[in-house]
């Protein structure tokens, strides 16, 4: 599956928080299969932007991330880099940046989950799509 179909891709970029151990052998192997992950990604010509990662209630929350992604969207519109521009998050933090594209008339595509769909990117964005879980099964490296 080419989420791009028949376009030509400028550029694609990973985001994600950052993962810093803390000494536990849990955030040790998450910072190493990060690494890992960072590395295929350059391998492939995909490009990473990393927010950082605050732990509240022994739970890790995303921060920044969407800040820079919303950077980059105006950043492609303004400087003229593309015509469209492919998002594959919900996080409706991102519609003002996506309004202002669109307002600057680029085609900006929601790529969304069938179970967790964002019905205000559907709304808000030129184009949707919404994978499901046979989209994803040939992506997914089953454990032997």
């Amino acid at each position: 599956m080419k989420l791009a179909k028949k376009d030509k891709i400028v550029h694609a970029t990973y985001y994600t928080g950052k993962i810093k151990t803390d000494g536990t052998r849990h955030t040790q192997r998450l910072f190493d299969n990060q690494r890992k992950l960072l590395a295929h990604l350059k391998n492939h010509n995909f490009n990473y932007s990393l927010g950082y990662l605050l732990k509240t209630d022994g739970k890790f929350h995303e921060k920044g991330v969407d800040v820079n992604i919303a950077v980059d969207t105006l950043v492609a519109t303004y400087e003229d880099i593309c015509d469209h521009i492919i998002i594959v998050s919900s996080d409706t933090d991102l519609l003002p940046a996506i309004k202002k594209a669109r307002e600057k008339k680029k085609i900006i595509e929601y790529i969304g989950f069938s179970h967790m769909r964002s019905h205000a990117m559907i709304n808000n964005c030129s184009k949707f799509i919404l994978l499901t879980k046979r989209d994803l099964l040939p992506f997914v490296k089953t454990a032997k």
